[in-house]
Formats: C-alpha cells, sequence, structure tokens
C-alpha cells in the first residue's frame, strides 16, 4: 500500500503495568522484547506497512524511555508525536487526549498487545468503502474464556456491529475484540458522552463503541489478526517471546554478540545481545535480555534473565530468585 496521508497511528502505551513486577519498575512494557525487539517497533513496523507515516504515541509511566529509543521516529520512516498522558482513566479517556492533535481518522493500538496480523489492510478498505464510523479487529477465538477476558461483538445480518460488550459473561460466537482499532473523528464525540464504569471506574473504549453504534454509525469487524498476546505478567512476556520465536526457523534466537560455553545446551530459548553463558548449562524455554552474563551453574526452564533478576515464570506469579547474573561489559 502506498503512502496513506488519511490515516494517522496511535499507540496508548502509558498504562504502568503493575503485575509485571519487577519489570514495571525498570521499563515501559511497550519497551520489552519480543524476540529481541521491542513490543511498540512492531506496531510501528505495522503502520508503516499500511501506509501510515504519522504516528501519536501516549505515553506515562517511563515515558522518556520511550522518547529515547524512539525518538522522531525517522530511524523507522514515520514522524513519531509523544502526548502525555496524566491520568489512568481507561482507554476511551486516553483516546479523548489526542482530540486536540489529531484532525484525520486513527488506527489505534494497545501498547502491551503483541499482534500477529492476518491482514491489516483490510480494515482500511473497509473503512475506506463505510466512509465513516470505526473497524474493529477482531480473531476467530475458539475459547470462549479467551472471548471472556476480552470483548465480544454481535453483527446483523449484513455485517454491522450491533452490540459490543466488554469482558461478556456469555458468548455468542468465536469473534473476541483484539485491542485494535480504525476510528473517524466522530470517536471524539462519542467520548465526550462514555459513561464511567462502576465495575472498574474507567471510560471502556467499548462503552464508547457502542455511542458511536447508537448514534447510526457504521461500525464493522475485520478478521485481521491471527494472534494477540496480551503482555500483563512476566509468563506472557515468555510465551510471547517463545510463540513468536517458534514461527521463524531453528528452535532458538541468538542475538550478536553472544558468546555460548561449548558445553551449554540452548533449547527454545532466545537470547540477546551480548549474553554471555559461562558454564556447560542447560537452558530452555527461556528468555535472556540483552547484556546478561550468566555465572550460574544450575540449568534454567522457564525462565526469564534480565541483568537484574531472574525470574522464574513457571508459577502463576513469577518468583525472583537470586541465581547469579551480571551485566556484561561492552
Amino acid at each position: 500500500m502506498g503512502e496513506n496521508s488519511e490515516i494517522v497511528g496511535v499507540i496508548l502505551a502509558g498504562g504502568r503495568g503493575a503485575r509485571m513486577f519487577p519489570f514495571s519498575d525498570r521499563y515501559p512494557k511497550p519497551l520489552l522484547p519480543i524476540c529481541n525487539k521491542p513490543l511498540i517497533v512492531y506496531q510501528i513496523e505495522m503502520m508503516k506497512e499500511l501506509g501510515v507515516r504519522d504516528v501519536f504515541i501516549l505515553v506515562g509511566h517511563k515515558g522518556f524511555q520511550l522518547s529515547m529509543m524512539l525518538g522522531d521516529g525517522s530511524c523507522f520512516g514515520v514522524r513519531i508525536n509523544y502526548v502525555e498522558q496524566t491520568e489512568l482513566l481507561g482507554i476511551a479517556h486516553a483516546v479523548g487526549r489526542l482530540e486536540t492533535y489529531i484532525n484525520h481518522p486513527f488506527l489505534l493500538f494497545l501498547g502491551d498487545i503483541f499482534f500477529v496480523p492476518r491482514d491489516l489492510s483490510q480494515m482500511v478498505t473497509m473503512f475506506r468503502e463505510q466512509g465513516e464510523g470505526a473497524v474493529l479487529a477482531v480473531k476467530e477465538e475458539p475459547d470462549p474464556a479467551a472471548i471472556r477476558k476480552n470483548y465480544s461483538v454481535v453483527q446483523d445480518a449484513s455485517g454491522r456491529v450491533r452490540r459490543v460488550i466488554e469482558k461478556p459473561r456469555h458468548t455468542t460466537n468465536r469473534l473476541k475484540g483484539v485491542g485494535l482499532y480504525l476510528f473517524d473523528l466522530s470517536v471524539f464525540d462519542a467520548v465526550r458522552r462514555t459513561p464511567r464504569t462502576a465495575m472498574r471506574d474507567e471510560y471502556e473504549i467499548t462503552d464508547t463503541i457502542q455511542v458511536m453504534i447508537d448514534d447510526g454509525l457504521t461500525v464493522r469487524v475485520a478478521n485481521s489478526v491471527l494472534n494477540d498476546v496480551n503482555i500483563t505478567s512476566p509468563a506472557d512476556l515468555l510465551d510471547c517471546n517463545l510463540l513468536e520465536a517458534a514461527r521463524r526457523p531453528g528452535s532458538h534466537l541468538i542475538g550478536p554478540g553472544c558468546v555460548v560455553h561449548s558445553g551449554a545446551v540452548v533449547e527454545n530459548c532466545v537470547l540477546g545481545a551480548n549474553v554471555h553463558i559461562r558454564h556447560p548449562i542447560q537452558l530452555r524455554r527461556t528468555v535472556v535480555f540483552d547484556n546478561v552474563a550468566v555465572d550460574s551453574q544450575t540449568n534454567f526452564d522457564g525462565f526469564i534473565l534480565t541483568p537484574e533478576a531472574v525470574l522464574n515464570c513457571g508459577y502463576g506469579q513469577a518468583r525472583v530468585s537470586s541465581a547469579p547474573v551480571s551485566r556484561t561489559q561492552n
């Protein structure tokens, strides 16, 4: 697709991610690595492939790290604009913060979700055909429990969405909303009329979409995503890395500058740049961040190793242990 000056990109990257401890103390979630590339970079690259050239990033917790890493976006072939998010009151509230900055329809990504796209250009095509309202990315989801964690949609015979239901108790089809949307500017009018929910005391984007539907605007869905992983815990980060690595050749991914002991066994792992494995140990289903020196003589299975911590993700909540790791000297 050629350059699309009619659509801009938006990434919501202002959340704190308290359940990501200890990462939440050091990293904004969108900078966490998926196969040695920050999550948010995948989203920027998807936008660029669609012809989007202007990207607005809503920043909050440790937003300076995002701006330091991404800069003005020129190295990714886009122009990045940063907008500060001072309150965390839900997705709809965050979208409302952007009204004075955006004058075009926009593609909205939630910055803590990793997407494996099917065909995102389908969303743009549908939006151009209908000329108004919204297109919601969905995934065919066989697991009703997964739909209940996100939102469901109810369509009429013509394919128009009539209801969007946040975290539904009952599901009527296999369509799961995945946190990727294409809106026209009418969404800002709907945001102003979005009620604050009693359940989570937030302004839900699904309520905003329902306002748009009730106003008679066209809202449709595009089955544009093969997979989505919401990064809410360290275990999610581990799973996401291993799932993405499995889509690539070989059983593991090793970054540049790594030094691995000749007797070490590395299986189904992701090693970042400049990682040193100093003993003949076994690493399986493990992610090692950049610049980690692993001095431990014990094996790792289901771990995340960072320069500051060792996390065992084999539990419901990741446990931090004291196995010896340090930062490599460049």
